[in-house]
């Protein structure tokens, strides 16, 4: 949405009518601010936190996993615990 098509009013009237404008804002309206005919600023709502708790489980049903899934290849859990990047440690970061 561009500037043209939003609602102007002058400085002087958005300094008369401050509180009446932020409740236009408050109900999703963006209004802008013009100075000698020029857009200067724009007024507009800010996002609102979310209310209530978080829902857990929204996936749930959508998404499948094989049941093995997590099953590592032996060869190659054995070539992350030779690996030379960490030397004197195992694949879970503990020492040897």
């Amino acid at each position: 949405m561009s500037a043209e098509d939003l609602d102007h009013v002058n400085m002087h009237e958005a300094k008369t009518h401050l509180s009446k404008l932020v409740e236009r804002v408050e109900r999703g309206e963006e209004i802008v601010i013009d100075r000698a005919g020029k857009p200067v600023a724009k007024l507009v709502p800010l996002p609102q936190p979310r209310s209530g708790k978080r829902k857990l489980g929204g996936w749930e049903g959508r998404v499948w996993m094989a049941p093995d899934f997590d099953d590592f290849d032996k060869e190659i859990e054995q070539m992350f615990e030779e690996s030379e990047i960490f030397p004197g440690e195992n694949s879970r970061g503990a020492e040897e």
